[in-house]
């Protein structure tokens, strides 16, 4: 659906975006991810036409970004960094004027402005002035204009931004409700919140791509696939005096006590697919109970803080 290749956004001799590729398959969720200055406001407002690209080529369903910006609009919700909304009119009023801007046919404008009030909670308040709104509340209506002439993508730069857990909460359930009907790509600082809602992350620092790929897969590449969770029913001494005996493991930690015959440990084994599988014959042989066998990762923030932190000379 989205195919970003080698894009490159320079101020004068300064690249605010230097050659990043990525792609979104219809229907997904992407977080973008990386630190303030990173490039990715730059990367959204390039792919919503509202910002020429230095090179590269950028497409969306198709179209090409640079030379068919009309039709890419028309295809896309965009939610800025601050919402475009207008503190001197009301709600109802307001989304009747981006309708017009978005050309919503005039027999289906009420209906979906209706629709849109409902779906972010907003119908007993289409009447308050905007500026008498709290900052969560003016989110949800830039939510709502981006959401109003229901495009087939949706570009939304910090949607919880000023939200309450709860009404975060809440705009993630609606995001994730989306999944398979629009793809959605969304920049976030709340590490939390593109684990809870995205299918694949794209982190970016100082302008280039340094990491593309599921969350899972990323925890997993940086923790090197090497350490496993095992829970085991068996006698205790047994159990972790056979395991360090298994080839491929290197070191043993027994995490917590034993309880109920139940021993959990941490495995760091050389990373082979054989060191998962002698600790399960090892299971077997013994005739314990094997009551989980996981790889450990490492969360979303370990990886964000590893591939965006540059260390200094001391």
């Amino acid at each position: 659906m989205i195919e970003v290749k080698d894009l490159v956004k320079s101020y004068g001799t300064i690249p605010a975006v230097d050659r990043v590729t990525f792609s979104v398959p219809k229907g997904s969720i992407l977080g973008l991810l990386g630190p303030n200055g990173a490039g990715k406001t730059t990367t959204m407002r390039v792919l919503t036409t509202s910002l020429a690209m230095t090179s590269g080529k950028v497409t969306l369903d198709g179209f090409d970004v640079a030379e068919q910006a009309h039709e890419v609009r028309k295809r896309i919700g965009y939610l800025p960094e601050v919402p475009p909304i207008y503190g001197d009119m009301n709600i109802i009023s307001y989304l009747k004027f981006v309708a017009d801007i978005k050309e919503i046919a005039p027999e289906k404008k009420t209906n979906r402005i209706g629709e849109v009030l409902e779906m972010l909670d907003l119908e007993n308040m289409s009447r308050r002035l905007i500026g008498h709104l709290s900052l969560g509340y003016r989110q949800r209506v830039g939510l709502a204009q981006a959401l109003l002439h229901d495009p087939d993508v949706l570009i939304l730069d910090e949607p919880t931004r000023g939200l309450d857990p709860k009404q975060s909460s809440e705009i993630r359930k609606l995001i994730k409700s989306m999944r398979g009907q629009k793809t959605i790509i969304l920049s976030t600082h709340i590490l939390p919140e593109v684990s809870l809602t995205c299918d694949n992350v794209v982190i970016i620092d100082q302008g280039k791509v340094v990491a593309a790929d599921s969350v899972e897969n990323l925890s997993q590449r940086l923790a090197g696939g090497k350490t496993l969770e095992i829970e085991v029913k068996g006698p205790g001494a047994e159990v972790e005096k056979a395991f360090g005996k298994v080839e491929g493991v290197a070191s043993l930690k027994l995490l917590g006590k034993e309880t109920r015959g139940i021993s959990k440990f941490e495995v760091t084994t050389d990373g082979s697919a054989e060191a998962r599988e002698a600790l399960f014959q090892c299971v077997v042989k013994n005739k314990w109970i094997l009551y989980q066998l996981n790889p450990l990762g490492v969360s979303l923030e370990d990886v964000f803080l590893k591939l965006t932190t540059k260390e200094t000379a001391s």
